[in-house]
Formats: structure tokens, sequence, C-alpha cells
């Protein structure tokens, strides 16, 4: 199989509903998906309901504004969620079998534990508190940038900088966010100049 280079012209006939485009991105993911789910699935039915299922979620979430990013990351974001829709086909399966049975593997748990949605919580917090207390110059650089994924021509153009100075005013206001962090979670004295 000959791996294809994806790009935005390509998106953006899927997202219009070309019909060469939408042949050749169910043919090509077709194959590779079979592959993948052939050694995870028992009954071609399963298969083609977790391929036909994959496929909906992708070409829905391309069709959303701001869908997909980066256009050449397309078969990573197609495997990503034939994952999710396997996993859930898995969890949905369990739920009708008993794994009692005999030579029935007993599945792993996957997913968080109690203990680590807490952590997560309490870090989301902290992190949120220290965010409230920099200067306000560098709690919205910082959130444009890393919590809200901006493009940094748009960051550029809404701080009125150029790229180089950007940068700069990222390296200060991470630098701040650090050694507030650090001082926050008992490390303080090792804070680094970085």
């Amino acid at each position: 199989m000959q791996f294809y280079a994806f790009d935005a012209g390509y998106i953006e006939g899927l997202c219009a509903g070309d019909l060469r485009t939408e042949e050749h991105f169910v043919g090509y993911f077709t194959e590779l998906l079979h592959l993948k789910l052939r050694s995870r699935l028992k009954s071609a039915q399963a298969i083609e309901d977790v391929r036909q299922e994959t496929f909906a979620r992708v070409l829905t979430a391309l069709r959303k504004e701001n869908g997909l990013r980066q256009p050449e990351r397309l078969g990573a974001f197609v495997n990503t969620v034939c994952n999710n829709v396997l996993f859930e086909h898995y969890r949905s399966s369990s739920r009708s079998e008993s794994l009692d049975e005999e030579d029935r593997p007993e599945l792993p748990a996957r997913g968080a534990t109690a203990h680590d949605i807490v952590a997560a919580r309490e870090l989301q917090s902290k992190v949120r508190e220290i965010l409230a207390d920099l200067p306000a110059r560098d709690r919205s650089l910082l959130k444009a940038v890393f919590l809200d994924e901006k493009d940094r021509e748009d960051v550029c153009r809404e701080f009125g900088v150029d790229a180089e100075y950007l940068r700069v005013l990222l390296f200060r206001a991470r630098k701040s966010f650090k050694a507030e962090y650090l001082k926050r979670m008992g490390g303080g004295s090792h804070v680094s100049t970085q």
C-alpha cells in the first residue's frame, strides 16, 4: 500500500462533498482500517460497524469550523477516532457478554482512575489560580497560545507584535508562570532561569 500525503485542498474536497475525494478517502482508509481491525474484532459485521462509525465521526468533525488544523495529520486523526470507536465497541460488547466465561481473558481497565481525575482537577485549579495572579498581558498571551491554541500570526496581530518579539514575550510569560508554579508546588528553590 502506498501512503498518501494529505493537504488543505484534500480536506476542502471532503468537506465540500467532492465525489472523487470521497471515493479516495473511503477506499484508502477502508484498507488501513481493515488491517487494523481484523486482528482486534472477530466478526466482519463488527469491523464494518466500527469502520462506518469512524468515517461518520471523522467527516462530521472535519465539517465543523476549525475541524482539523493540520491537514497533513488526517491519517493520525482517523486512527485516533477509530481507536475511540473501537474502545466504545469493546465497552458495549462487554456489557452484554460475561467475562467469566471459560477461555475469555479479562480485559484490562482503560481510562482514568478516581485518583487520576481528582489529581487532574486539582492541577487544573492550581493552573487557573496561577494564571489569574499573573500580569494581564502574560495571562492573555499564555491563554491565547497554549489554551486556545490560536494561530501565532493571529496572536501577533492581537498583541501588535512581530513573531520574533512574540517569542520573547512567550519566554518571559512562561518563565513567570514556571516560577510561580514551582513556588506554589513546593519547588521554589529549584527555579531555572530558562
